[in-house]
């Protein structure tokens, strides 16, 4: 009787200590999501280090970690940490959309695309991982999966920012202007001058031949967007086969200022030079494209403008 009243203590010790525990981890995790939602971020990278050597298996200890290091743009180690939080939860939504956005800053996008793609079989109402599934696609040069996955978005939230803009760029990536300029425009109804969507759509418009409308939207970008070299170079590039030289001079010099290692103002300029009947400045700035031109590495992948993740 007496080994028993013994034992029983002891037990009951050990069930302590076990609940004990368990109410430590849990209030690690509830102080670590706290602190990486008021934007302390260095006080949870040192909670989370110390919490994951502890609760090492704890898959929302790893993923706010990994949100604290992303925050803090330290992508190597908030990948390492959201792939420990995805590999121990496998079924977590959110974890695997955050792996992504990490992805994509790093510009992995086939690792982006496979966790958006698990993403939205997870949850399918998740209109934003359509759009960075779509976004991961055509930074691949895949736009016909990248349209489908705008359009889902698009289904599951009409209203939702940047879903037209994306199906539109996706569109003039392929060559299918007059749906990229429609898609810019019901973008722009309902968003406003985003200064990107009013730029690619005066984009499109000149390269479909629309000149003069084009000015006008590139004239605007240019207000809203000033330190944006391809805006100036575009508008000059509007102006020049608009028929107005001396302005489209001010805009090609504008670009260079902005960005004075980029050859294709300096062919533009050199043809509005000849067009004022300034030789020799056109034939230097001639000389100066070939010599940046030689100079610039060969482009690899597409352009994908400078448009937001969200």
């Amino acid at each position: 009787m007496l080994r028993t009243l013994v034992l029983v203590p002891i037990i009951l010790l050990g069930l302590f200590c076990a609940a004990g525990r368990a109410q430590s981890q849990a209030e690690a995790r509830q102080q670590l999501l706290a602190q990486v939602e008021a934007g302390q971020l260095q006080d949870a990278v040192s909670l989370g280090e110390k919490a994951v050597s502890q609760w090492p298996d704890d898959p929302d200890i790893h993923h706010w970690l990994g949100l604290a290091y992303f925050k803090l743009g330290q992508f190597a180690p908030a990948r390492a940490q959201l792939q420990r939080a995805r590999n121990l939860n496998q079924k977590d939504s959110q974890a695997r959309f955050d792996l992504a956005l990490v992805c994509l800053s790093q510009q992995d996008y086939a690792a982006a695309a496979d966790e958006l793609q698990a993403t939205v079989k997870l949850s399918p109402s998740n209109a934003l991982a359509h759009i960075l599934l779509g976004r991961a696609y055509l930074n691949s040069n895949r736009s016909v999966q990248a349209i489908d996955e705008f359009k889902a978005a698009l289904r599951i939230d009409p209203a939702i920012r940047l879903g037209h803009y994306h199906l539109g760029f996706a569109y003039a990536s392929l060559g299918r202007s007059d749906e990229a300029i429609a898609e810019y425009r019901t973008e722009l109804k309902s968003s406003g001058e985003h200064p990107e969507l009013v730029y690619q759509l005066g984009h499109v418009l000149l390269e479909t031949g629309k000149h003069q409308e084009a000015i006008g939207y590139l004239q605007r970008a240019s207000e809203i967007d000033a330190q944006n070299p391809d805006v100036w170079y575009n508008l000059g590039k509007a102006r020049l086969l608009a028929g107005h030289a001396v302005q489209a001079e001010i805009a090609l010099r504008k670009a260079i200022a902005l960005n004075p290692k980029d050859p294709s103002p300096h062919y533009q300029l050199a043809r509005v030079l000849d067009k004022l009947g300034k030789e020799d400045d056109a034939r230097a700035e001639r000389e100066r494209f070939a010599e940046l031109k030689k100079a610039q590495p060969a482009s690899a992948g597409m352009a994908t403008g400078r448009d937001q993740y969200q």
